[in-house]
């Protein structure tokens, strides 16, 4: 009886030891199982997640986020406007220099109107687009607000340099002498005797305003479409390409328009070229990956708020299957057998 009862105690002892450990074997199973569970494949978790973030329960919070950035950007508004009421610096023409600038002065072949059109509205119906078929918000802020951080931007830096270098137009002798009938000073500078806005537009050729805006607006456009279309994934679909180029082509052309009408020199549109392109890669870097990036398709705000939901549901489900597991390891303790499955 005294050795049945101390052998009886030791198998107790032993079966609780290995219950235990059971236990806590099967925990670690179960919680490695949840994360495995709940993040199988990056991409594939994030494009289930899309479509929870619309702009009824996430837009006024990822306003709210960005404020700031809002108040700075009616500032450059308003910066935009002042650059238009001052005169640029009217650089000395005299008489030899006139012969480069005789070019007919004629209307724009892509009117001042039209830019903000192509430019803005343009892209922020693809955006909205984008949004109808995906459904994330922070998507659509983000895409809005680097876009008009683009041509606001671009729109300063080009009218700050015009201003500045004061380039007559290769049309300025139209301008200045409407009638034909050129008039100097001692010096030999021109005398202009044109109305006083079209002298003044004359001295404001480098650079090309429509251009920079051109490729700051459809440049912007590109990279965000060859993000969404996942144009640099290496699967060698050309005819993604296309869909890159096709706003790139675009601004080119807007370009060329320039020099055809003798609105610009050749050199005042590469250089609005190049500001336009240089500040759209800048402000869509600020919100989004490299295009060939593997998360090049949305925004960095979209996966900063899918890591945090993946966190906090992987926190839940964890509490929740310790609540499961706990009560049925202290059964199987005091009972002294495992429920743990081999």
């Amino acid at each position: 009886m005294v050795f049945g009862s101390f052998f009886s105690s030791l198998k107790f002892w032993g079966n609780s030891q290995d219950s235990d450990e059971s236990y806590r074997q099967n925990w670690l199973d179960v919680k490695q199982s949840v994360v495995v569970e709940q993040e199988p494949q990056r991409g594939r978790m994030q494009e289930i997640d899309l479509g929870i973030h619309t702009i009824r329960s996430h837009g006024g919070s990822v306003a709210s986020k960005h404020k700031h950035d809002w108040i700075i950007l009616v500032i450059l508004v308003a910066i935009e406007i002042g650059l238009q009421l001052i005169s640029p610096f009217y650089r000395y023409v005299g008489r030899d220099m006139m012969t480069d600038l005789k070019y007919p002065f004629n209307d724009n072949t892509v009117p001042v109107w039209s830019v903000p059109i192509y430019a803005v509205l343009l892209p922020i119906i693809i955006f909205v687009w984008f949004y109808m078929k995906r459904t994330c918000v922070y998507d659509l802020h983000h895409s809005i607000l680097g876009l008009l951080f683009t041509v606001l931007i671009t729109g300063i830096i080009t009218d700050s340099i015009k201003l500045a270098t004061g380039r007559p137009r290769p049309n300025f002798y139209w301008r200045c002498f409407p009638d034909g009938k050129e008039v100097y000073n001692a010096l030999g500078g021109v005398i202009c005797h044109g109305k006083p806005g079209e002298v003044k537009e004359g001295h404001k050729s480098f650079p090309s305003g429509h251009t920079s805006w051109s490729f700051a607006g459809l440049g912007y456009l590109s990279l965000y479409l060859s993000g969404k279309v996942k144009a640099f994934n290496r699967e060698g679909h050309v005819a993604k390409l296309c869909i890159v180029f096709a706003p790139l082509l675009a601004a080119c052309l807007v370009g060329i328009s320039r020099v055809d009408d003798y609105w610009h020199h050749w050199q005042d549109v590469f250089a609005g070229a190049l500001i336009g392109l240089f500040v759209a890669a800048f402000c869509y870097r600020q919100f989004y990956p490299n295009p060939y990036h593997e998360e090049g398709w949305g925004p960095y705000a979209y996966f900063r708020a899918v890591q945090e939901r993946g966190q906090a549901h992987n926190g839940d489900a964890l509490r929740t299957m310790s609540l499961q597991v706990e009560p049925t390891s202290l059964e199987n303790m005091e009972s002294g057998t495992s429920s743990v499955r081999r």
